[in-house]
């Protein structure tokens, strides 16, 4: 599982690509997996989904909401730039078209022990930074260091199985684990961030900058406009570009994010030519939104791509750290006032899902009751655990979708009588003490406004004064960090392979880490065990009994409101590109992989330039 997946890939035939699952050696290997093998073996020529005569040349212009005031991206400080990934590389790399694999991207081979006590990696000789200096093992244990001591808490988090890094040699670097049995340990340590220790030993890495960092990535950074715009340029002598996996990748010269202060506002400037591609993700305008010239000329083109991407879990998060939300009593009761059929009908034209696994659209998901091999899993923990967990299906709350839901109010009520909440003056007040029962949603954007309004009306016929509160991005993302907010609307983005990552959403030791993602502040030793149990699946079935059992603990404890998912990405895009005839399984590569067309670019940009942004 990775948060930060590379965009960049990397295979030198000279070694076989090998499995770490099992319990052998792998010494020199160019390419490692989870579970099963590499899909691209020795001698590959190119990705499936990259065309090795793709041309170069042009720019492609995107949006980003918000604004931004850092080009360190690596910080709890400041809010980074769109973009910046593509500056900065890491030890290896994965493909779309994969569930776990890694290939050495700076790293050329990787040794692994059949105990998983440590991994290795030998780096590329010709492996260089934009100013021409190698990249060196000691920058890769600089990097280490200082992810972990003045970087985003995540990285701490991360990183915390890991004892030592340590440079054995000026090529080689050596991660030593503080205990063995981890097999996919080795793999995340390959994901880390590699950058140069000479430029940073005269600059503060915690501080925000707008100096751009030095880097080593196909793209460097060209212009900063500092909260509007960002342009990163290709780099013609990348060090990287003739590997077979970058053949036919990062064909654009230049790339441009354009910020806009809403949704609303960037569709407007798309339509309008101010940008070239967008993928939208609210329902409504994508029924909506898009009745425009442009698109009924056939200049822009609407398409769904069917996915396979794990959906994760987007709800409505509590922070049950919070005293009126520490009974689940009371977070299953608010469930019922969420009316998601009637709002996917009226809000949605009925494009959506409903979300009911933390792992959803894969075969991790649990349904029904638990299997046999998950109950022997379960069972131990059954005096901690619901007891309907053993003898119920659990769904969220279902509605005709006519807007009546009394009958899901009514059950409310019940559960929240019974943690102790009763109705005075028509307000829920605690029966203990006599304080209300309010609380505020948190977010930095008015875009779920038509989901949260029927909510919060629901909420006020059962006595509850809830209120939608939108801030800045900066804003938002220090109150979370902070854990200073009631309820957010939030998302757990899943892998196929699910893993060390489980530890930061939900681990105990996590909850009062400010800056993890366990935002909903669970604390339970019985998801600590189940998360230790994944991390040290043997094989690809016993991980999935393992995340399945893990799913149904998190469920029935009600931590969050499930949404809505979609098993399919929504594009616009003006109609002046070129793409592989190939799309991987679980990604777009659109930025990586897609070129400007010639024969269209020219003509399209024409009828652009006709229309300035708002």
């Amino acid at each position: 599982m990775r948060l930060f997946a590379a965009v960049t890939a990397i295979l030198i035939a000279a070694l076989p690509a090998v499995s770490v699952a099992r319990a052998d050696d792998v010494l020199g290997a160019p390419a490692v997996t989870l579970h099963g093998t590499p899909k691209y073996q020795p001698g590959f020529d190119h990705l499936d989904y990259a065309d090795p005569a793709a041309p170069k040349g042009g720019e492609i212009k995107l949006s980003a909401i918000g604004s931004f005031d850092s080009l360190n991206p690596y910080i709890l400080r400041g809010v980074g730039a769109a973009g910046l990934g593509l500056a900065f590389e890491t030890l290896t790399t994965q493909t779309l078209d994969e569930p776990f694999s890694e290939y050495g991207l700076i790293a050329e081979t990787i040794d692994i022990p059949a105990d998983r006590a440590w991994v290795a990696y030998t780096l590329r000789s010709q492996a260089r930074w934009h100013d021409g200096q190698p990249i060196t093992a000691e920058d890769v244990v600089w990097s280490f260091e200082a992810l972990k001591e003045k970087g985003h808490p995540f990285y701490r988090s991360y990183y915390a199985e890991v004892a030592k890094a340590e440079a054995d040699g000026p090529a080689r670097v050596k991660f030593t684990f503080k205990r063995p049995g981890n097999s996919e340990l080795p793999l995340i340590m390959g994901q880390m961030p590699v950058m140069p220790k000479h430029y940073w030993a005269s600059r503060d890495f915690a501080s925000t900058t707008l100096e751009p960092p030095l880097g080593s990535g196909p793209y460097r950074i060209e212009t900063v406009e500092p909260g509007r715009a960002i342009t990163l340029q290709r780099v013609a002598d990348w060090w990287g570009r003739e590997l077979p996996i970058n053949r036919g990748r990062y064909n654009f010269d230049r790339i441009r994010y354009d910020y806009y202060r809403d949704a609303g506002v960037a569709l407007e400037a798309f339509l309008a030519g101010a940008y070239d591609y967008r993928q939208e993700n609210s329902a409504k305008t994508w029924a909506t939104g898009y009745d425009a010239p442009p698109v009924r000329d056939g200049l822009i083109v609407k398409r769904e791509i069917k996915h396979e991407r794990p959906a994760g879990m987007q709800a409505f998060v509590f922070n049950s750290r919070r005293e009126i939300f520490k009974d689940p009593r009371v977070r299953e009761a608010l469930g019922y006032a969420f009316d998601f059929e009637w709002a996917n009908r009226n809000v949605a034209y009925g494009a959506y899902k409903r979300t009911e696994s933390y792992f959803a659209n894969s075969e991790l998901a649990s349904s029904g009751l638990p299997s046999k091999d998950e109950l022997a899993i379960l069972e131990p923990f059954r005096d901690r655990l619901p007891p309907r967990l053993f003898t119920e299906e659990f769904h969220p709350p279902k509605t005709d979708a006519s807007g009546n839901a009394r009958g899901n109010l009514r059950k409310a009520t019940e559960l929240l009588a019974g943690a102790g909440w009763v109705l005075r003056d028509n307000q829920l007040v605690n029966a203990a003490n006599g304080k209300p029962l309010t609380f505020e949603i948190l977010y930095p954007s008015p875009l779920f406004e038509p989901w949260v309004g029927p909510f919060i009306a629901n909420l006020k016929r059962l006595g509850i004064t809830a209120r939608y509160r939108v801030v800045d991005d900066a804003q938002y993302q220090n109150l979370i960090d902070d854990f200073n907010f009631d309820m957010t609307i939030g998302g757990f983005g899943q892998s196929l392979s699910p893993g060390n990552e489980q530890l930061d959403f939900w681990g105990s030791t996590r909850a009062a880490i400010k800056g993890s993602r366990n935002i909903a502040g669970v604390n339970d030793p019985v998801v600590d065990h189940l998360i230790d149990l994944i991390v040290q699946a043997p094989d690809r079935a016993s991980l999935i009994t393992r995340v399945r059992a893990l799913d149904r603990v998190l469920l029935w404890g009600f931590y969050v409101i499930p949404q809505w998912h979609l098993d399919r990405d929504r594009l616009a895009y003006w109609d002046k590109f070129g793409a592989p005839l190939v799309t991987p399984k679980y990604g777009l590569g659109v930025i990586d992989t897609w070129w400007l067309d010639a024969a269209k670019a020219p003509s399209i940009r024409a009828v652009q330039g006709r229309h300035p942004a708002p």
